[in-house]
């Protein structure tokens, strides 16, 4: 179970405080998110505060007609892109867009690069989204997505607030392979996960997607509603840190256990099958997200 202490709930206040832009969302996510977040919003709300941002605009639009959704034909317009996906899915393009931007920060440790981090996180995308789809989830595969992508932001906390600290986990874990979780808080006072859960909480992030962050080790903790998306993201955190995925040192010594897939309601059979098909979509989604590119 886990439990934070007054001890770690000081050090993850202490750390959001120290770091600056990264805590900082940009606004135009924020309004993003309120709209889509809101019972009353419309693809107009959306589409009114998607254009006052011309980057985020063409951002959208290359995403949209990147062979990842493979729509037929070329979506000219965001409004257009709207009707096509959906408010939700252009919610989770935006979100991808600004938070790629986080790993291209010039705060760096010995030990942990941050584009293997990104290099995970997009592979564990991919994963969730199709462990989703082949335990025949009939909607919400981008937000799996998207769920995915942002889990291990606790680690960007990490980096810039405790280079040192982080570097000496990442030694630690190649030098006696305990546990990550196990490591983070003996060193730094408070796991990635820690980190996470504040930082999309002071983001105001729908609660699902906090759940994500700030559970995927222990999905079980979640609340009944919530463990489904913890547990899909955990089983891709396993599979894509076994198939050494970028940084792929904070699940690797985990199993997929029975409990685990029948939760998710996958077979090994099917696990099997989504790791060796997942390589044209990663790499769709890698040329699609790349941080480097606007």
């Amino acid at each position: 179970m886990q439990v934070q202490t007054p001890d770690t709930k000081a050090v993850v206040k202490s750390a959001l405080a120290a770091v600056g832009e990264i805590a900082t969302l940009p606004e135009v996510t924020v309004k993003i998110i309120e709209v889509v977040e809101d019972p009353k919003g419309t693809a107009r709300d959306l589409h009114e505060v998607i254009k006052k941002d011309p980057a985020l605009s063409a951002k959208v639009l290359k995403v949209v007609n990147s062979a990842f959704y493979g729509l037929p034909g070329q979506v000219a317009s965001v409004d257009r892109a709207i009707v096509l996906l959906g408010l939700s899915a252009v919610k989770n393009i935006a979100i991808a867009a600004s938070i790629s931007r986080l790993f291209n920060s010039a705060h760096k440790s010995d030990l942990f690069d941050a584009r293997e981090l990104w290099r995970h996180s997009v592979a564990v995308g991919v994963a969730a989204k199709k462990i989703s789809q082949a335990a025949g989830d009939l909607a919400g595969h981008e937000e799996m997505f998207l769920a995915g992508l942002i889990h291990d932001l606790g680690l960007l906390i990490e980096r810039q607030a405790f280079p040192d600290k982080l570097n000496e986990v990442v030694r630690a874990k190649l030098d006696t392979q305990e546990n990550f979780l196990e490591i983070e808080q003996r060193i730094i006072g408070a796991t990635h996960q820690d980190f996470g859960d504040a930082l999309t909480t002071r983001w105001k992030f729908p609660r699902h997607l906090r759940a994500a962050v700030g559970f995927h080790h222990n999905p079980d903790d979640l609340a009944a509603e919530l463990k489904r998306i913890g547990m899909i993201v955990h089983c891709a955190d396993v599979l894509c840190c076994q198939e050494g995925h970028g940084f792929s040192l904070t699940a690797d010594d985990a199993e997929f256990t029975e409990e685990l897939l029948n939760g998710v309601g996958i077979t090994v059979e099917k696990l099997v099958e989504v790791r060796d098909n997942m390589l044209p979509e990663l790499e769709e989604a890698s040329a699609m997200l790349s941080p480097q590119a606007d």
